[in-house]
């Protein structure tokens, strides 16, 4: 069985000798050594001053929402995973959507200013796929018209945009290390923020709103790493040269074989040191792509329809109509991409795409 993706996972003596020192003490939460150790190597390794380690990559989003006390309207897109658009509902927010940019598949910042009303707090942007939103356009609108912005940039494990980590970019970033990505901790994510005070906020709000052992400075929920995370983390990390130098390798070999076949590929922004997090194809119909995954499935080759539905249409949010979003999320598809992938399996998977259409 050939899925998606693969979960890149050390030797797994490196992995106990790292947690025995966890289980030497008992201390498995709370914040422990290995918690503020894998926090220290991610800042160096990203080049970012400040982050939170957290337990998933959905609550990062709550809490930047919490935090940064929005109401109201938050300007978002709908082409991305669910938890975007589910964290501004599960925060007593709307999330007002902008159809997306048809190259780069974020959101299209040209029609974020149409959206914008007077119950609009923020913009809630992904950078798809590891792809940066149009950071300077977007910014100049929050800054027009008082707007906090919150990039969900779970895909974007070293990303860097003109040569600055993507972290470091608008009010909160936030990541997922599940361990369906490039870095993961198991299950984990993160918060990155540049405001000191932001950050003692967003900070507490993880923890349950303490201020110290017996008091409280605010409302909180526990979104702690674990001491088990952590070690997963510090042991995934020295690797991450070779997962990103493979990766890279089989995108070359997908577009080497892909190359004479009418399915689009996607394209990253300029100045973007991209992380080869994915590979998605986009077909010209619907129908192509469902042909091809039936084709791939008999195979037991299992590719993913990232992002599908789009999110205008979840049943709990009021429905609107965004053309380049719905279309797109029929028609594109993430082929298998992981650390080491058979090259066998890629030229498999290309000849099937390729007597499929």
């Amino acid at each position: 069985m050939i899925n998606v993706t693969k979960t890149f996972l050390p030797p797994q003596e490196e992995y106990q000798a790292i947690l025995k020192r966890a289980w030497d003490t008992g201390w498995m939460t709370n914040r422990g050594v290995l918690v503020k150790e894998l926090e220290d190597q991610l800042k160096s390794y990203l080049g970012v001053n400040q982050m939170i380690a957290m337990t998933n990559g959905t609550l990062p989003l709550q809490i930047a929402i919490k935090a940064l006390n929005l109401e109201g309207e938050i300007i978002t897109t709908p082409f991305s995973y669910v938890a975007t658009t589910s964290s501004i509902v599960w925060e007593g927010c709307t999330p007002v959507f902008v159809d997306i940019h048809p190259e780069y598949l974020t959101i299209d910042e040209t029609k974020i200013e149409a959206a914008i009303t007077p119950k609009a707090t923020a913009i809630l942007a992904t950078h798809v796929f590891g792809n940066p939103c149009h950071i300077e356009a977007i910014e100049a609108i929050a800054k027009k018209y008082n707007l906090k912005v919150i990039y969900d940039a779970a895909h974007c494990f070293g990303v860097t945009y003109k040569e600055q980590s993507i972290f470091n970019y608008g009010d909160v970033s936030t990541c997922s290390f599940h361990s369906t990505k490039l870095f993961h901790t198991g299950e984990g994510g993160a918060i990155f923020c540049n405001d000191a005070h932001l950050l003692n906020s967003l900070f507490y709000h993880h923890n349950f709103g303490h201020k110290g052992k017996e008091d409280f400075q605010g409302i909180g929920i526990n979104g702690k790493m674990s001491e088990l995370q952590a070690a997963l983390g510090l042991s995934v990390l020295p690797y991450m040269e070779q997962i990103i130098a493979s990766r890279k390798n089989a995108i070359e070999v997908y577009n080497s074989l892909l190359e004479t076949i009418n399915v689009k590929t996607i394209t990253i922004r300029p100045e973007t040191e991209w992380n080869f997090s994915y590979y998605p194809i986009l077909f010209e119909e619907e129908a192509q792509l469902l042909k091809v995954v039936a084709a791939l499935n008999k195979k037991e080759i299992y590719p993913r329809r990232y992002f599908y539905p789009s999110l205008n249409t979840l049943p709990y949010i009021i429905h609107s109509s965004l053309p380049l979003s719905e279309a797109i999320s029929k028609r594109i598809l993430c082929l298998p991409l992981y650390y080491r992938v058979d090259e066998n399996i890629q030229i498999l998977i290309a000849n099937i795409i390729k007597s499929s259409l």
